[in-house]
Order: structure tokens, then C-alpha cells, then sequence
């Protein structure tokens, strides 16, 4: 039972027999565990280091077991001194790696779709400040299970930032998923030219899965380097040219719905894709498109996004939001 404590076995008897018959010599203890003397001596004095056995007065020197509950309570808090001096040395031992790391040291490559699901699980489950996140598919991992962890971390006050291809929002209930992530507080917003997939925790640590005949089998772990200064930079131009996904309803454009048409039709995503997610069918969806852009006086579908940006419908993207 005290191994886990650091009290070798054969110490542990000798101390178990103390408990059972305070006062024995090291001779007695000897013969009734059937041991020498000389190894008996050596369990005695490893429990005295570690304040499991006294001596008491007089002659010849009887044994003393100290009661199992302080024994207990001294052990553990030995141990976490320990364990306290090992962390101060491994966080000394990283800072003087960190500041001479090899560039084969910088990038680590995942194979399998397994232990990349396992890496971005654990990305996310060891970021503490901020996620950013670019979703395009193919996927490598459960929606379900990503969107799940990345909630979680919402909740626990970790700022996320999500920028969405129109093709990830063309899957069955992914825009819905969108919705409740940006509802959960995930800071979310649509880009047509989203170029990879990437998550970076804490501008320190970057997941990019590399797709190869539109499957997911491998991925570069990136640690902080130019190439990762270079991805955030990318994220945050990317950030400032995309339209939110939850537009407000400005005065003169309550409706839900169409707030809704127009965030798609910003992102490029097409009226097939927009019917799905809508519910409706690809002939209302090209009916309203023709009717927003006549309300709005757009010719396109592109000059109908930056003239209801300028009506307050889909509001002006801001690198503070």
C-alpha cells in the first residue's frame, strides 16, 4: 500500500509489524518476519528517514510505529515536494530547449485520421486563451465530437474564432451547427476563399491537416516559427474580409430568413446548398434572390452583399469582434 509513497516492500512489513507490536527490538522484528537482522536494521532506518519510526528511550532501543493516518499524511506531503522540485526542474529544463529547438523540432507530421482527431482533441483541450479556426472540409474527425470540445472550452471562457467556407456550410445541419456554436459564443464568420483547414491555440501551437484526393490522412503539428507567425497573419487578413454569420436584423430588414439568404449568398454559397439549409426548395431560393437584389438595386449577387453591409443588414466586419 505505501510502495505508491516510495516505502519498499520489506520496509512496509517491518512497519506493519510495529503497528501490530509496539516496542519490539530489531531482533524480535527480525525473527518474526523471518528476516536478518542486518536487512530488518535497513527497513528500520528507511522508515526513520522517512518519519515512520521512532526509538524509544532506554536500553536496548525498542521501535515505535507512528499511527497510520500521519504516516499517510507525511508520505504525501514528501511526495508532492517531490513532485513540486521535478516540475521547477522540467520547466527550467523546456526553457533552455525552447531557446535552441532544431527546425526538425518545429513541425511534426500525423498520419492516420485517428491521431489527428486525438491531436486537435487535445489542442483544444490544452488551449487557454484563444482558438482560431478555419472549417473547410474534408473532414478528419466527428463533427459531433469537435463541436462538443470546442463548446467546452466556450465555457470556459476561452475566446474562439471561427471562419467557415461556404462548402462546409453546404452539409447536411452544418449551418444549424454553425448557428449553435455562435449562439455558445464562438465569434463566427463566413469567407469564400477559406484556403485550408487550421486550428492555432494560443497563437503557439497550429494543427493544419493536409487533404490528398479530398481525404484527410495527415496533418504538420507547427510550433511557434515563422510558418506559424505566417498562419496567424493569414487568419486575421481573412478575419477583417469576412461577413459574421449572425447578422443583426437592422429596422428596415427584420426578417430572419432573409438576413439569413443574405449571409449565404455573401459567402458564395449556391442556391442548392442555400435550399438545404433553408428548407425550401432551389426555386424559392432563386425567387427571393431575384428579389432582394431588385429591392436592394444590385445587379450581382456580390454587389447585393456590400450594398446590405451598407444598410446595416450584414454588418461591417470589425478585427475587434
Amino acid at each position: 500500500m505505501l510502495e505508491v509513497l516510495g516505502v519498499p516492500p520489506y520496509a512496509e512489513s517491518v512497519y506493519r509489524a510495529l503497528l501490530a507490536a509496539p516496542g519490539r527490538t530489531v531482533a524480535q522484528l527480525a525473527g518474526e518476519l523471518g528476516r536478518s537482522e542486518r536487512a530488518t536494521r535497513r527497513g528500520v532506518t528507511e522508515l526513520a528517514e522517512l518519519g515512520l519510526v521512532s526509538r524509544l528511550p532506554g536500553r536496548p532501543v525498542r521501535l515505535l510505529a507512528t499511527r497510520p493516518d500521519t504516516a499517510v499524511d507525511l508520505l504525501v506531503a514528501r511526495r508532492r515536494r517531490e513532485l513540486g522540485e521535478l516540475q521547477r526542474n522540467a520547466r527550467a529544463l523546456a526553457a533552455t530547449l525552447s531557446t535552441g529547438r532544431q527546425p526538425d523540432e518545429l513541425l511534426e507530421i500525423l498520419t492516420g485520421r485517428q491521431a489527428i482527431a486525438e491531436r486537435f482533441a487535445q489542442l483544444v483541450r490544452g488551449c487557454e486563451r484563444e482558438l482560431l479556426v478555419f472549417d473547410r472540409p474534408p473532414y478528419a474527425a466527428d463533427a459531433t465530437g469537435s463541436e462538443e470540445g470546442v463548446t467546452a472550452r466556450l465555457h470556459e471562457d476561452v475566446v474562439v474564432r471561427g471562419i467557415y467556407a461556404p462548402e462546409s456550410l453546404e452539409y447536411p445541419g452544418a449551418l444549424a451547427a454553425a448557428r449553435r456554436a455562435a449562439a455558445n459564443g464562438e465569434r463566427s464568420r463566413v469567407h469564400p476563399q477559406v484556403p485550408m483547414k487550421l486550428a492555432v491555440a494560443d497563437r503557439a501551437l497550429a494543427l493544419l491537416p493536409i487533404a490528398l484526393d479530398d481525404q484527410v490522412d495527415s496533418a504538420l503539428v507547427i510550433r511557434p516559427c515563422a510558418l506559424l507567425d505566417a498562419l496567424v497573419g493569414l487568419f486575421e487578413l481573412l478575419w477583417q474580409q469576412a461577413a459574421p454569420l449572425l447578422p443583426q436584423a437592422a429596422p428596415d430588414r427584420p426578417s430572419c430568413s432573409d438576413l439569413g439568404l443574405l449571409t449565404l449568398l455573401a459567402a458564395g454559397v449556391k442556391d442548392e446548398a442555400i435550399a438545404r439549409q433553408l428548407g425550401v426548395s432551389p426555386r424559392t431560393v432563386t425567387r427571393r434572390v431575384a428579389e432582394l437584389l431588385d429591392e436592394l438595386g444590385a445587379r450581382t449577387r456580390f454587389q447585393a452583399g456590400i450594398l446590405a453591409q451598407r444598410r446595416g443588414w450584414l454588418p461591417d466586419p470589425s478585427p475587434r469582434d
